[in-house]
């Protein structure tokens, strides 16, 4: 019987170790002697058995105290943390017709432990995507899509807008995706046609909407915080746009801080969720990074050439704009985090997202950026991670994720070291769980190789 044991222990380890995803809708899981970062609030529980089977947790206590099945696959993971799959909030999926550059896309978010995106520019295609991923015919992070742009170029009138938002519901997008360009009289009917059908809408704020409005318009989230910076500029009726720039970027030095919590009451009370996308502010805007340096980021690998080359060219047109002041870029960047903070701290309702596959923001990769440039902002480490995690399952009310327990979804990501202590330890991955499917270190580093592009 001990040999007996003992075989089946060694065949569990070999097979933890294959370069194929290992299923458990038949055989459990279990992680044994893990420490768990449950997310219910800022603990850590130590030498803890997990006990997944069919996507879900269905055991979890002090080590030796759980049972399992003789035949389980065990993951010796003392001296490791299990905490819950992150998401990207602002995520993009190739608009196109071709499943397979997404399906790459995909990949580098799973391999990074991101189990959960929100597509923020919809396709036809993405709807057939989401559904084979969850038959699980595609390996990927269940995906959330809006349809396709709504801007000032795809809705010339009211009209335009109303038959969009019918179309999106009927088609059966989670979603509708709002991008810069839109009027006032358009938007309002958008908004209106959306409540009327009852689908959501998100994203940027168009400029003759204005921060204000779209506040009382009761946005599901806005994205990049835009809009913000312009808010808070008393006389910003006598600034043209174009002279505002990206996020806002070239008025930051005008604006108010007295009027921050009146923002923040505004998204706090119209339950306006909020996707910061802080890394294209420091990274793409940036001049504290150079071109140089993003481009020489190991994560640039699995971007082709050509997309690499057309992010250098976008962070130096930013760079080198004659409206950019380098100096001033400190004033954007500590409002940017300060607007977070106050946010965070006040009861707005926070995202992760980054904004990826974006200038220098690599899918998967660019989220655990983020979370540092979310501490940086004054964030503890925990509630960075709830950004990604409770947060992400109090948005789309599931009361089955976001925090580890059993019953809830087994979207897990195995690290080496604790976040709590340390944020950049969320990229140390020794394995990630997507809902059924074992991802192991060796499965994820074979993975990565097939993707490298440069």
């Amino acid at each position: 019987m001990k040999n007996l044991f003992s075989l089946l222990f060694i065949l569990s380890s070999i097979s933890i170790q294959a370069q194929q995803p290992i299923d458990n809708h038949r055989q459990q899981i279990v992680f044994r002697s893990v420490n768990v970062v449950p997310m219910d609030k800022e603990r850590v529980l130590e030498n803890y058995d997990v006990v997944v089977k069919n996507g879900t947790i269905i055991a979890m206590g002090a080590t030796q105290q759980v049972k399992f099945d003789k035949n389980a696959i065990v993951i010796e993971a003392k001296g490791k943390y299990l905490i819950p799959g992150l998401a990207e909030m602002h995520a993009h999926v190739p608009p196109v017709d071709d499943i397979k550059p997404m399906k790459e896309v995909l990949m580098l978010y799973a391999l990074n432990g991101i189990t959960t995106i929100r597509g923020m520019l919809g396709h036809p295609k993405h709807l057939e995507l989401r559904s084979k991923i969850a038959s699980g015919e595609i390996l990927g992070p269940r995906l959330y899509t809006s349809g396709p742009s709504f801007n000032g170029n795809t809705v010339k009138s009211a009209e335009d807008g109303i038959r969009m938002v019918k179309e999106q519901k009927a088609a059966g997008y989670d979603f509708l995706k709002l991008h810069p360009g839109l009027s006032r009289a358009n938007f309002d009917a958008i908004v209106k046609t959306a409540d009327e059908v009852k689908i959501p809408f998100a994203g940027h704020v168009s400029w003759d909407v204005g921060i204000w409005h779209a506040i009382e318009s009761n946005y599901k989230s806005i994205d990049h915080l835009d809009g913000f910076v312009e808010g808070l500029v008393p006389d910003i009726n006598n600034v043209k746009e174009q002279d505002a720039g990206f996020m806002g970027i070239f008025i930051a030095a005008k604006a108010d801080e007295s009027i921050i919590p009146k923002l923040v009451k505004g998204l706090r009370d119209h339950h306006v969720w909020v996707v910061p996308t802080q890394a294209l502010a420091e990274r793409w805007l940036s001049p504290n990074m150079t071109t140089a340096e993003c481009a020489a980021a190991p994560e640039m690998k699995y971007i082709d050439p050509a997309t690499a080359k057309n992010w250098e060219d976008a962070k130096d047109r930013s760079l080198n704009d004659t409206k950019f002041k380098k100096e001033d870029f400190g004033v954007f960047l500590q409002l940017r985090r300060k607007l977070i903070y106050e946010c965070s701290k006040n009861g707005v309702g926070m995202l992760l997202g980054s904004d990826a596959p974006q200038v220098f923001n690599v899918p998967g990769f660019s989220i655990h950026h983020e979370l540092e440039y979310m501490v940086k902002a004054g964030l503890t480490s925990f509630e960075a991670l709830q950004m990604g995690t409770v947060n992400v399952a109090s948005f789309f009310n599931h009361s089955d994720a976001g925090t580890l327990k059993p019953g809830n979804v087994s979207d897990l990501i195995l690290l080496n070291e604790n976040p709590l202590a340390d944020i950049r330890n969320s990229s140390n991955i020794e394995g990630v769980m997507l809902v059924n499917q074992w991802l192991s270190k060796d499965f994820i580093d074979s993975e990565l190789k097939k993707l490298v592009k440069q």
